[in-house]
């Protein structure tokens, strides 16, 4: 991002006056509202145009895919924020998305990246999979990680990926980025020295980029997804809160190990 020499703020995507509200160029009461679902709408506020039926299938299948994770360090953050200030639930759902990052929720958007790098080099005529060895020992010489594979709990592949795969087959989406994905994955054990299976990270953009997302935006696919289950953990919390339990159980495993003044705990 550049600060640039704009001094007129613009936006294609939405306007009104005293009878219309218009969003991406229709009229936001006459032809959207109960005409379109949800995933369409995102669709369309984001590129400017409605999805295909393929385009909206792929994305609806990724949002359920990656909406909930159990109780993942975003969720205890919201819960445990919702139990110091439960008048405040944009508070607490604000907590979660503040923890998406690399780590967690943030790969997809990195594997996009690396997946798009790769798509580059076959289009100027390289081979899949000499152009995937190429870039995954280009990001490895400058120590990152590969995104997108691996997982502490599936050691073969996440059911997850050939689900969302299958939908992606179905809806009748470029598949490319799909080959690309599998592609990296067969070469992992030539650049790492082990076997990593594709996780949900790595299928995510690799059927999101064949259905014409934005490769910028895919970070905010994971955290859509999320904010929907933050919102159930935070409903769950209402009436069987275990926020203040959390916290209770960090402080009761936790061990200090720094130095102690002379006389503590005497």
């Amino acid at each position: 991002m550049k600060i640039g020499k704009v001094t007129v703020p613009r936006t294609a995507i939405s306007t009104s006056d005293e009878h219309t509200i218009v969003v991406r160029g229709r009229d936001l009461s006459k032809e959207l509202i109960g005409k379109i679902g949800f995933v369409d709408h995102f669709f369309l506020l984001l590129t400017g145009a409605l999805p295909s039926e393929g385009q909206a299938r792929v994305l609806n299948a990724t949002l359920v895919a990656i909406a909930e994770h159990g109780l993942v360090p975003s969720n205890q953050a919201a819960r445990m924020t919702f139990a110091a200030a439960p008048d405040a639930m944009q508070g607490a759902v604000a907590a979660g998305i503040l923890g998406c990052g690399s780590v967690i929720l943030g790969a997809s958007e990195t594997a996009g990246r690396l997946y798009s790098e790769i798509d580059t080099r076959i289009a100027g005529g390289e081979p899949i999979e000499a152009a995937s060895l190429a870039v995954m020992q280009d990001w490895r010489a400058v120590g990152k990680s590969i995104p997108g594979y691996g997982h502490p709990l599936h050691k073969e592949r996440d059911a997850r990926v050939d689900a969302l795969f299958d939908v992606a087959r179905a809806a009748g989406t470029d598949l490319r980025f799909v080959k690309i994905a599998e592609a990296v994955e067969a070469l992992i054990p030539q650049v790492i020295g082990k076997t990593l299976k594709l996780n949900v990270s790595g299928a995510i953009p690799s059927v999101l980029l064949g259905a014409g997302f934005p490769v910028a935006a895919l970070k905010g696919v994971p955290i859509l997804a999320r904010t929907a289950s933050l919102i159930a953990h935070l409903y769950e919390e209402m009436t069987q809160p275990i926020g203040f339990a959390l916290s209770y159980q960090a402080t009761r495993e936790m061990v200090y190990d720094g130095e102690l003044p002379e006389g503590f705990g005497a």
